[in-house]
């Protein structure tokens, strides 16, 4: 299988550092995670304690990922001290942890290096064939789609992904069998540091451009990454993932185009899709999701486990009893007639295909609320909004979401509404700028018959049970 050269020179996001390198995980050792309860790490270090290594880690905050691993036996505090090192042999940190934390000082001081999340990722991956699922978007359902296709098929696989998978109850596991199935991020660009047997690209849209320096930037990332494993299976139906297609390494798929092509498909809330191999009916996939966006997905975690080597027996009864990943369309609860559905959308491509899936959800009337997501995303992309929010009945849009970032003049939620009333038949549209006070809105706007759908990568989240909380209180 091919792997990227080490040490690969790289500067990415947190952690500047002037060259790659890997810890030695092959055989069991000590590991400090600075960081240890946000999800991307604590999945890590539910791999590294599985594996057998002696993991131990601090945190500011419990999180029920925190909590999960300490009933897992993991040597998991609250708060930093340089004492709560030991005498660990490897260090790793989040990239939300900075030089100045106490830990990595110290870390510093002793002269031992202290590791980004990609290089502890880029190690474990190198102990299985690994197959990494990169995209703008999608890639964390595919991942999890292939994964329970994998568990189906019982070929015990490894896994970290970026989302707690419904049926299974975790996002993280490490199996017997030969294959590791990882999520690649390319948010900061350290996905093209995780070699790979057999790589995925669902689609490539302009996202993380602050990071990139421009659509240049990520493209040539991703063009890094495609050409990396083996085998790359990629979405024809997405322009700037088609452009990554190179004869003999590439597999296709799509509605229209594609080696593996979606035919005789039926849409009646969920979905019925045959998958066909250059003109030949394969089968027939039963998927028990809304959203066509769901389609393309569960057709790449098909042609990638068929690339795998698994039957397509194997592959519809993993299809077949799929129940989702955590704020991929949730339903989080319902009240007096009022569901709510909660999404990570927010990139404009990724409302269109929310909003799509939540319309296949019977309804009086579609209540869609939007916060958007960072000042440069929404400064790089709000004019892409349109049309996007097209089969909403209502529109609520709040303001930006930091993230961390500091505001920038002119960017607010306000831009959001201006690209909409752009649109050839804009939904009815109110602008609430106060997240605060968003929930007591939202409880008296909503009615029996209403489908409320949240929208964003920020604490969007929370706005379900907190508008519940109000209707509740009111009854």
């Amino acid at each position: 299988m091919r792997r990227p050269r080490s040490p690969i020179s790289w500067s990415g996001s947190g952690v500047p550092m002037d060259e790659f390198v890997r810890p030695d995980l092959s055989a069991p050792t000590s590991v400090h995670i600075i960081g240890i309860g946000g999800s991307g790490m604590a999945a890590i270090a539910h791999v590294l304690h599985a594996m057998g290594h002696q993991v131990s880690g601090s945190d500011l905050a419990a999180s029920a990922a925190f909590e999960r691993l300490v009933g897992e036996g993991v040597a998991a505090v609250l708060g930093h001290d340089a004492a709560y090192l030991g005498d660990a042999a490897v260090i790793v940190r989040s990239t939300a942890i900075p030089d100045t934390n106490p830990e990595v000082v110290e870390a510093l001081k002793r002269g031992q290096r202290v590791h980004h999340r990609a290089e502890v990722l880029s190690a474990i991956s190198d102990l299985k064939r690994t197959v990494a699922v990169a995209g703008t978007h999608g890639k964390t359902t595919t991942s999890s789609m292939l994964a329970v296709i994998a568990i189906e098929a019982d070929i015990e696989p490894s896994f970290i992904i970026g989302g707690d998978v419904t049926q299974l109850g975790t996002g993280a596991a490490w199996g017997s069998g030969e294959w590791f199935i990882v999520e690649a991020d390319e948010s900061d660009g350290t996905f093209v540091t995780l070699g790979h047997e057999i790589g995925v690209v669902t689609n490539v849209e302009p996202d993380h451009l602050e990071h990139y320096g421009g659509e240049e930037g990520l493209r040539k990332a991703f063009v890094d990454f495609a050409a990396m494993g083996d085998t790359t299976v990629i979405c024809a139906d997405d322009e700037g993932a088609r452009q990554l297609s190179q004869p003999g390494t590439t597999v296709t798929y799509g509605m229209e185009l594609g080696d593996y092509e979606i035919s005789n498909h039926e849409r009646s809330g969920t979905h019925s899709f045959e998958i066909s191999f250059r003109g030949d009916s394969l089968g027939r996939i039963e998927l028990g999701m809304t959203g066509r966006h769901n389609v393309r997905n569960a057709t790449a975690a098909a042609v990638t486990a068929l690339q795998m080597g698994i039957p397509f027996e194997a592959i519809q009864r993993g299809l077949g009893g799929f129940g989702g990943v955590g704020r991929r369309l949730e339903r989080r609860g319902t009240h007096d007639g009022i569901l709510f559905i909660d999404d990570y959308a927010h990139l404009p491509s990724e409302v269109a295909a929310a909003i799509d899936g939540a319309s296949d959800v019977g309804h009086d009337r579609l209540v869609v609320v939007f916060q958007p997501h960072r000042y440069s995303r929404t400064e790089a992309v709000w004019q892409d909004f349109t049309d996007r929010f097209d089969g909403a009945d209502l529109l609520v849009i709040t303001d930006v979401y930091a993230s961390g970032e500091p505001a920038r003049e002119g960017v607010t939620g306000q831009l959001i509404v201006d690209a909409v009333q752009r649109g050839a038949s804009p939904p009815e549209i109110l602008y609430h700028a106060d997240r605060t006070t968003l929930a007591d809105r939202l409880a008296d706007l909503l009615d029996r018959g209403d489908v409320c759908l949240t929208l964003g990568a920020g604490d969007s989240v929370k706005l379900p049970d907190e508008t519940l909380e109000r209707l509740r209180s009111m009854a």
